[in-house]
């Protein structure tokens, strides 16, 4: 009998071994754009602190982000919705997002379809030390297929 096509990465895994530590929070890739051709990547999100990335849209890819604990406030286009562990929100393509953590810990689990470049950007955004200037950051954001169009929604 072939081996397997399936795998298992445990709760407190990165699938690479390598988690991304981007300031007191932990990324972790799940499943890998290298496990799907391309199609999927799936990582996990354990926030540590308040706040969120700066408003953004993806060129190529939808996003959908799971609740798993916490409160968080997403915008989606002009839209600005709460959700709590258990809630799901869809991200269109295009459509310029973001979210912010409100509760002081919070944990995610979330998806780019396809899995474009997302990978490649965290590890990148990890080995920045604090903050990265506007323009660094931008520039980021462009070479990994997304562009940055606002600030970030405070977690009041």
């Amino acid at each position: 009998m072939p081996p397997s096509p399936c795998f298992v990465v445990h709760a407190d895994q990165d699938r690479h071994n390598c988690p991304d530590h981007i300031g007191d929070d932990i990324n972790a890739v799940k499943v890998s754009a290298r496990d799907t051709g391309g199609a999927l990547a799936v990582l996990a999100y354990d926030g540590r602190a308040r706040g969120g990335p700066p408003l953004h849209l993806h060129h190529h890819q939808d996003e959908v982000f799971i609740v798993q604990e916490g409160r968080y406030r997403f915008q989606c286009g002009n839209e600005r919705i709460e959700l709590a562990a258990g809630d799901t929100i869809f991200l269109p393509r295009g459509v310029p997002h973001t979210f912010c953590q409100t509760s002081e810990r919070g944990r995610l689990l979330y998806m780019f379809t396809p899995a474009g470049d997302m990978e490649a950007f965290f590890a990148a955004l990890a080995r920045i030390e604090g903050e990265p200037a506007p323009d660094i950051g931008a520039a980021l954001f462009v070479a990994h297929g997304m562009m940055i169009v606002g600030p970030p929604l405070a977690p009041d």
